[in-house]
């Protein structure tokens, strides 16, 4: 009988080890992704942080979401994860120059890398090969934005040559440059005098520095009754709306599209009384988020990579459509 307890207890201890190494190895097997935003304060990268998590919670893997503001952040993102067992990350950089240098350090940790939004470029400026890219045509997505204000102001019955346009811009960024290079063409096509596009060059990509970059241009050219706005997105088309405001212009001598088409959009559509800002390009934010981290994940756990670069296209969401917009691109 003694032998036979002795026996009865191995038994049991030999099945509690397997089990726990059974679970151990279980979660040694689970697939954890990082999420990196450049802007994590900013609705549209809150929507797809959001999206990337809801994904993985639907296909059972696990998505850590993090901050890259700048080079060194990135950095220390990605040593984080790997500290925490990541197998890769999605990431719109902050600078896409940074893209060799993030490269290196996700090779050293073996890790599987997508870019969301923004893509790397490489010494030469050309992007990076080998690295999958889901994002936006920046200059046919500017184009949508430039075709928008041309046709609004033929609606208003506005004489080209009596407006002024500010172009606020970020030639750091080429995404930016690519959005506002795509809308100043579509206006020139559509017979827009060239001599009346006012350059506002901000500092960054938000509000407060889009407002600080448009004033001193309003400043100067009190002479133009009307203005159109067009930028790299609707936060920095925003500021530049708030600046005509403070200006003293009336909504209805203001033009403004943005691009993107998130939270900031919203709640500028939602305000009781219109203001110049008449409307803006808006892409799946959500779309992006889910299917990036999908793509991760089917990359990890099936070895099978995501295309190379994968485009989106935007619909311009105003005052009148926002709702169905938001409904119809789930965001």
């Amino acid at each position: 009988m003694r032998v036979t307890k002795i026996f009865t207890r191995l038994a049991l201890g030999s099945a509690v080890m397997l089990a726990s190494l059974g679970s151990v190895q279980a979660q040694e097997d689970e697939v954890k992704v990082g999420f990196i935003v450049k802007k994590p304060e900013q609705a549209w990268f809150i929507n797809e942080q959001q999206a990337a998590t809801a994904i993985g919670e639907e296909l059972g893997f696990d998505v850590v979401r993090l901050s890259g503001e700048d080079g060194q952040e990135v950095l220390t993102a990605i040593d984080n994860l790997y500290a925490q067992g990541a197998d890769g990350f999605v990431i719109c950089p902050p600078d896409v120059r940074l893209g060799p240098a993030i490269m290196n350090r996700a090779n050293q940790y073996n890790m599987k890398v997508v870019t969301v939004d923004d893509q790397f470029v490489n010494s030469s400026g050309e992007p990076m090969e080998g690295v999958p890219h889901l994002g936006m045509s920046g200059y046919k997505i500017g184009q949508q934005a430039g075709d928008a204000i041309a046709a609004e102001m033929e609606a208003r019955g506005w004489d080209p040559e009596k407006v002024a346009a500010l172009r606020i811009t970020n030639n750091e960024l080429p995404t930016a440059v690519e959005r506002t290079d795509g809308a100043t063409a579509a206006l020139l096509d559509a017979g827009f005098p060239e001599s009346n596009i006012f350059d506002a060059p901000q500092q960054n990509s938000d509000t407060t520095s889009a407002f600080s970059a448009a004033s001193p241009v309003l400043s100067q050219r009190g002479d133009y009754e009307h203005w159109v706005i067009y930028a790299l997105n609707e936060e920095s088309v925003l500021g530049g709306v708030r600046a005509t405001e403070q200006y003293g212009l009336a909504a209805e001598d203001v033009i403004g599209v943005g691009i993107n088409g998130s939270g900031a959009a919203f709640a500028e559509f939602s305000r009781d009384n219109p203001t110049g800002f008449h409307g803006t390009v808006a892409v799946s934010s959500t779309m992006h988020g889910r299917q990036t981290a999908e793509d991760l994940y089917r990359w990890i756990s099936e070895d099978t990579q995501p295309p190379a670069n994968t485009e989106t296209s935007g619909v311009l969401m105003t005052r009148d459509n926002w709702q169905e917009v938001r409904a119809e691109l789930g965001l």
